[in-house]
């Protein structure tokens, strides 16, 4: 019987221990407490066979490497200890051992169960482990994450034995998995066995051609980790690509370097000693390949083309685009008056094609080309705007540019307003893109040009109108009497003093006419220019310094030298340095110091590209909230305003054509016979006098909004967050990676926190109108009651 139980529970089923015993004649031979020791043999038995035979199945055909490696360990660390066990007790019976043979040479069943005891729970706890890794999950088997995650649970639980067995095999699955991670992140390829476990996949509808799947991801990676991640082996792939990158020797030592330090990673992996890893390794990439690939020098220049053309820094750029825009509108209404003067059936030809709309940019940048001197210098910010920037009619509705495919949230606040700006240069969808040459694509994304083509329409919608209606200063028959009177001797005469009448009177009614419209026109210039400043100057100027000094290292050195004369002052004010002793200034400070600071004014910052990239996107993120792109309801009544601004501007100039069609009648005596100019006058001139209306209300409206805003707690805290502690945000890598970062080798990577700039409040005091408004509503409630 001895012999059958140890046969049974070293993997051989017997029928000896899967009998019940119920029957009499059992129950007369076998006693119940030798049932129950039966039951206990039994019970090890089934789950000792079951175990052998799953993890084999799971061994030889699970998809997922990780779950192959953790089943071959259970297989070979602990049921190859249960079977040594069993061999143990079988040769301790047979030297006849007295811890298991009694007198008589009887062997007590109760000795020989007792040896198992520490084994039940842990095989129980090991056939739980086999059936959730033979469980599927809505179709799915299990993944290296459940698994992982699950292990590493398993570590809090109180029973030592239990602790100990999860432990190792955490360390077995955690093992293979780095062998996975260290495949993408050294040499850029994903693993060839258990690819579809890997949480890196081949996307082609992504910018990068990877993709990060979340739910493959355990949980003690950072969602900032598995970003690096996906930097570093897309990173290495495109140096594949570039030939101008040889392979050297220090490539290969700096390869080692890396494998020591994913080989010096303790199980379990802590969060934070293998995000350090991570960090240690995407510096060294990009201090050996990416520095040679992606000077600073490149990205500097990218960036102030961005800065000059799509935020308006060139001021001469949207004026040009601007006025070409204009003529081509205005030579395809020409175009289609004359069709329907001609009774042709061509109107579709009217609308705007897209190789006009590269015309434009193209006679654009002819007009800038023309501005420079014969002798000046070139201008090679503009012949890379020349080569790289596109106008393109926009075939798709408007999107919202601040999430990337590799983000794992999203915040509706931190999302740009769908207001059509883009509508209002041809008064059809045109939008200013930019092509992202390589390798300034290691860091710049299509989302981030999308975000700079939102802004780019927004502030040039703002610029349009406020140059529409400055050109009506520029019409000289609406600002003073014209033609003039005549001169003497002329003047002097019957016919010349009736002349100078009639042109008085005929200036007198018009200027009274056009009194109400040069004020609204007035008073929306103000509105325009004092919020143009405020975006332009504050906003955009302010953070792009900033961003600037950051990326430069300028701001570092300032700091530093602020720093430095903050503890002067300390010294001189304690009374320890003599404020009139040259060398105090240098002794203010420890050496070290002194050094640090010197080597930062000489030698530029290194960041990593993904370092850029992370803080590009905090720059434009921070920008989008400060100049209120965020806020929909300040965007859709500015959006409201700038198009009652522009048909205003469109009816004065439509009156000064019909002024002139009169005068040309009368003076003249020119009549057009298609037309009855005293009817069309009174339409335009009770059209602009409703279109004053919309634009008094549409100035209020806006500033109504920005009051609201101003006393929106949910708003200003938005701002605060923004700008306060690194403008952690759900769209970044779930906002991670802003602050600064420890490499493995103890070095701090400072990251990029924008500067609180702007404020809603400043621009409130500047937009004060007095009793414009309240004049406004008296007159439309004058008007109302004389209607009653």
């Amino acid at each position: 019987m001895l012999h059958e139980i140890l046969l049974s529970l070293s993997g051989h089923p017997s029928p000896l221990l899967r009998n019940d015993y119920t029957d009499p004649s059992a129950q007369s031979i076998i006693s119940p407490p030798e049932r129950e020791l039966l039951k206990t043999a039994g019970h090890l038995s089934d789950l000792h066979c079951k175990l052998i035979s799953y993890t084999a199945q799971i061994s030889a055909s699970h998809p997922s490497v990780i779950c192959r490696a953790v089943s071959t360990a259970v297989n070979s660390l602990y049921l190859a200890a249960f079977q040594r066990k069993v061999l143990e007790v079988e040769d301790s019976i047979l030297r006849k051992d007295a811890s298991l043979v009694g007198a008589y040479n009887i062997v007590p069943l109760t000795a020989v169960i007792g040896e198992f005891t520490g084994w039940t729970r842990r095989l129980e706890w090991l056939w739980d482990l086999v059936k959730f890794i033979l469980k599927e999950n809505e179709g799915s088997p299990c993944r290296a994450a459940q698994l992982i995650n699950r292990l590493r649970d398993e570590l809090k639980t109180g029973y030592a034995d239990i602790g100990e067995t999860a432990l190792s095999l955490v360390r077995v699955a955690e093992t293979a998995w780095l062998k996975q991670v260290s495949a993408w992140v050294l040499y850029g390829r994903i693993p060839v066995l258990g690819d579809m476990d890997f949480f890196i996949r081949r996307d082609e509808q992504d910018e990068q051609g990877y993709s990060i799947d979340y739910k493959l991801l355990p949980l003690f990676v950072t969602p900032s980790t598995a970003s690096s991640m996906l930097f570093i082996g897309t990173s290495l792939n495109r140096v594949k690509t570039r030939s101008s990158i040889e392979p050297s020797n220090s490539g290969l030592n700096h390869l080692s370097s890396q494998l020591q330090t994913l080989a010096d990673l303790k199980s379990p992996l802590n969060n934070i000693a293998f995000s350090r890893a991570v960090t240690s390794i995407r510096l060294t990439l990009s201090r050996t390949t990416l520095q040679k690939l992606l000077p600073l020098a490149k990205v500097v220049e990218m960036l102030t083309l961005f800065r000059e053309f799509f935020l308006l820094g060139r001021g001469e750029f949207a004026m040009a685009l601007t006025q070409q825009a204009d003529e081509v509108i205005r030579s395809r209404w020409r175009r289609a008056d004359n069709l329907a003067y001609e009774k042709r059936y061509g109107l579709g030809n009217v609308m705007v094609k897209e190789g006009e709309v590269a015309a434009v940019l193209a006679r654009t940048w002819t007009v800038l080309g023309s501005m420079q001197g014969q002798h000046a210098d070139e201008d090679e910010g503009l012949e890379l705007a020349r080569d790289l920037l596109r106008l393109n009619l926009s075939k798709t509705k408007a999107s919202t540019p601040m999430k990337g495919k590799v983000d794992i949230n999203h915040q509706s606040s931190g999302s740009i307003a769908s207001t059509p700006f883009r509508n209002l240069l041809f008064s059809v969808p045109v939008v200013l893109t930019s092509q992202i040459p390589p390798p300034l694509d290691l860091f710049l994304t299509i989302s981030d040009v999308q975000t700079y083509t939102s802004i780019h329409s927004y502030l040039l919608s703002i610029r349009r109108s406020h140059l529409h209606l400055t050109d009506l200063w520029k019409i000289t028959s609406l600002r003073r009497h014209h033609p003039p009177p005549p001169r003497p001797p002329y003047s002097t005469t019957k016919g010349g003093v009736a002349r100078t009448r009639v042109l008085r009177e005929r200036w007198a009614v018009r200027s009274s006419v056009m009194r109400s419209a040069w004020s609204t026109s007035s008073a929306a210039i103000f509105f325009l220019a004092e919020t143009e400043a405020y975006l332009q100057i504050e906003v955009v100027e302010g953070l792009w310094d900033d961003f600037y000094g950051w990326l430069t290292g300028k701001r570092e050195f300032e700091r530093q030298q602020h720093t430095r004369s903050n503890s002067l002052h300390h010294n001189i004010s304690s009374g320890t340095a003599d404020p009139f002793d040259g060398d105090s200034t240098r002794n203010a400070l420890p050496a070290s110091e002194l050094n640090q600071t010197s080597r930062i004014a000489l030698n530029h910052p290194h960041h990593d590209p993904q370092t850029l990239s992370i803080a590009h996107r905090l720059y434009l993120r921070t920008l989008t909230r400060r100049l209120l792109l965020t806020q929909l309801s300040f965007t859709d009544a500015l959006y409201e305003l700038l198009m009652h601004t522009d048909q205003l501007a469109a009816l004065v100039h439509r009156l000064q054509g019909i002024w002139a069609a009169a005068d040309l009648e009368a003076d003249e005596g020119v009549v057009d016979a298609f037309s009855d100019l005293a009817a069309e006058e009174k339409d335009v001139r009770a059209s602009v006098a409703e279109v004053e209306d919309k634009v008094k209300r549409g100035v209020e409206s806006v500033v109504s909004v920005l009051r609201n805003l101003s006393t929106d707690s949910a708003f200003m805290a938005e701002l605060e967050d923004g700008d306060g502690d690194g403008g952690r945000d759900d769209d970044d890598e779930a906002g991670a990676g802003f602050g600064d970062e420890v490499a493995a080798d103890g070095e701090e990577v400072q990251g990029y926190r924008p500067r609180r700039t702007g404020g809603i409040d400043r621009l409130l005091m500047k937009l004060d109108f007095g009793g414009w408004f309240d004049a406004g509503r008296a007159s439309r409630e004058e008007e109302g009651d004389d209607e009653f």
